[in-house]
């Protein structure tokens, strides 16, 4: 994977829902000794999925919404848990905002293959307190090769 867009990819801000309302996070942080002294939501599987723009080509916005509202229903009828979030550029100039799906308790496999269906370049995982990226396009990486990072709370 190009190194630019691997540093995007992991500086890129994730607005996650809390019961204390949106915890901003991004996956270039330090390592954490220890995950309990994570927010509690950061310390659960959960996956981040999109439908938006496959292989990074922007779409109009009617046909993002749609797709996005297909994976909603598809991850629903699969009985899982979903809440709204969004990830977007660290730069406050930036444009790019990417709606997404945090999945609660979705396994790595499953998760890859909606990546795969929805033709993203990439998903985030968490397990154990350690987000993962992953990629679900075979023409950026090897299929399912991963990037470790680290949490980052952002204010």
């Amino acid at each position: 994977m190009d190194q630019n867009l691997l540093r995007q990819y992991l500086s890129s801000v994730y607005e996650i829902p809390t019961p204390a309302g949106p915890l901003r996070v991004s996956l270039d942080g330090d390592i954490v000794a220890d995950p309990s002294t994570l927010p509690d939501v950061l310390t659960r599987p959960f996956a981040i999925l999109t439908a938006f723009n496959p292989r990074s080509m922007l779409l109009p916005r009617k046909v993002n919404d749609s797709r996005h509202a297909v994976l909603r229903d598809l991850l629903i009828l699969g009985c899982y848990r979903v809440e709204a979030c969004v990830g977007y550029e660290e730069d406050p100039e930036g444009t790019w905002r990417e709606p997404s799906w945090l999945v609660h308790g979705m396994d790595r496999d499953e998760a890859v293959s909606f990546g795969r269906v929805f033709r993203q370049n990439t998903i985030v995982m968490c397990r154990s307190g350690r987000p993962e990226l992953i990629v679900t396009d075979p023409t950026c990486d090897d299929l399912g090769k991963t990037f470790q990072g680290n949490w980052r709370i952002r204010s």
